[in-house]
């Protein structure tokens, strides 16, 4: 008895002196990011906007290119945090630079693109795309970075570093992270994204600029981090139309995008995801949505994609200025093959109200960005 009463503390000694370690070693090597903070340009393109070009801009989270038709996620329900092997992440991703590379998009937000981590296997996913995609200038913001998530205990996830990546065939003037709020206290902190904003500002030939900002909202909270994030949004736009900008907000939303999302939860109560909200009705109301809701742009992982009984909504989309006209949006049905998310694109076209006095001074405008 006495050497197992002593095998049994010598256990609990070690694991709690596991625990203690790798609290230090997350606090020691958290990601502090501030509040705001520019972002490296790569493949700079020499080429403004055209106020008057109709324009595209798709919205996909890959997934970390990991989160295939046959895949779940704990924090879903499921079981899984990692993806299946190295070459299922590796031929995902290279689905996902074919689809790019054929839609061909004039702006792309990628969300969930990881750099090393142990969940997609250590590949280099940000880098690979900025390489497929050599036209377009590209930004990224990490909005995930912890030394090792220590769950689930079986199988912990690991290693993750991963954020939002914005692609752009056109000039980029400025590209910056805004932290969104977080109300996570330490130490659930240190295993915690730390959301932001991706923003990049593209000069147009009128003078004016096209803000693109980038969001990847948070999931697993019951709403008080999300309005405080919707909050923000809502001042950031709000000074940007104030200047005169064209503004879009695109991304994964997490919250339901529908013409009418009470009918949504109410047809779906049975089968709603506990991480899945609906947005406040009155969250800018001046500005215009554009999604498609004839093609669902998420699924549940509480277990493998079933198209007869997995829950799916739309939660990708876009919400433009008023100085932005929508032509079409499309949303992209793959199946969920590759990704727990489809793509959607937007046509959409600048306003023009700016007074023009010569017809040659477009022309000049263009030449002198």
């Amino acid at each position: 008895m006495k050497f197992l009463l002593r095998t049994i503390l010598a256990v609990l000694g070690i694991a709690v002196i596991a625990a203690g370690g790798l609290i230090l070693y997350l606090t020691v090597t958290e990601f502090k990011p501030g509040d705001r903070m520019p972002v490296q340009i790569l493949h700079q393109q020499s080429l403004p906007v055209d106020v008057h070009s109709e324009l595209t801009i798709t919205t996909f989270n890959i997934g970390y290119a990991a989160l295939e038709r046959d895949a779940d996620f704990f924090m879903d329900g499921g079981t899984m945090s990692r993806g299946f092997s190295q070459g299922h992440v590796e031929r995902n991703l290279a689905r996902v630079v074919d689809l790019l590379q054929a839609l061909e998009s004039d702006f792309y937000l990628l969300q969930e693109v990881d750099e090393k981590s142990t969940r997609s296997f250590g590949i280099n996913q940000r880098e690979r795309l900025t390489k497929a995609l050599p036209d377009y200038t590209s930004s990224y913001a990490v909005n995930y970075q912890v030394g090792w998530v220590p769950i689930p205990l079986t199988a912990p996830m690991g290693r993750v570093r991963s954020g939002l990546q914005t692609l752009s065939r056109y000039t980029v003037r400025e590209a910056t992270r805004f932290a969104l709020p977080s109300h996570a206290s330490w130490p659930l902190r240190l295993g915690h994204l730390k959301r932001c904003l991706l923003e990049t500002r593209i000069p147009v030939s009128n003078f004016k600029e096209l803000v693109v900002a980038h969001v990847h909202l948070e999931a697993y909270d019951a709403g008080g981090v999300r309005n405080a994030q919707l909050a923000f949004l809502e001042d950031y736009a709000r000074a940007e139309v104030a200047k005169g900008n064209y503004v879009i907000l695109g991304g994964d939303w997490n919250h339901v995008l529908a013409a009418n999302p009470q009918e949504v939860r109410a047809r779906h109560s049975a089968t709603w995801p506990a991480w899945l909200q609906l947005l406040p009705e009155d969250f800018l109301p001046e500005f215009i949505w554009a999604f498609d809701e004839r093609v669902p742009s998420v699924r549940d992982l509480n277990g493998p994609f079933d198209p007869q009984h997995t829950f799916t909504c739309t939660i990708d989309g876009f919400l433009v200025s008023p100085n932005v006209e929508v032509i079409e949006v499309h949303g992209h049905d793959l199946g969920f093959e590759f990704s727990d998310h489809n793509p959607v694109t937007l046509r959409f076209r600048l306003i023009d109200d700016t007074p023009v006095d010569d017809p040659a001074q477009l022309g000049e405008n263009l030449e002198q960005e």
